[in-house]
């Protein structure tokens, strides 16, 4: 299994983790609440967790290809969530994830 892990500072942090999962919810078995997430892509999964002001995004996938489509996937769509104010996304590979 492949992990990384993305924090984005923002005052929206929770807003933005609602807006995720509400958006993949219509597709797929997403489970959240204003402060964790959860979306099952078939790429892989993305774990969220907004505290304070701090977007916490890790994603797990079986290898570095679809480790690297879930991220894009999930950027992109932040990016255009928070397209008043783009936030920076870097993705740092972590050895295993945290829940």
């Amino acid at each position: 299994m492949k992990h990384s892990t993305a924090l984005v500072e923002s005052e929206r942090a929770s807003i933005y983790l609602q807006q995720l999962c509400k958006h993949f919810a219509h597709k797929m078995a997403v489970e959240f609440t204003p402060e964790r997430g959860v979306i099952p892509f078939s790429v892989g999964t993305c774990r969220l967790e907004a505290a304070g002001n701090v977007l916490t995004m890790r994603a797990e996938a079986e290898d570095a290809e679809r480790l690297a489509q879930l991220q894009d996937i999930i950027a992109r769509h932040l990016v255009r969530f928070a397209f008043r104010a783009p936030p920076e996304i870097v993705w740092q590979a972590t050895e295993e994830a945290t829940r």
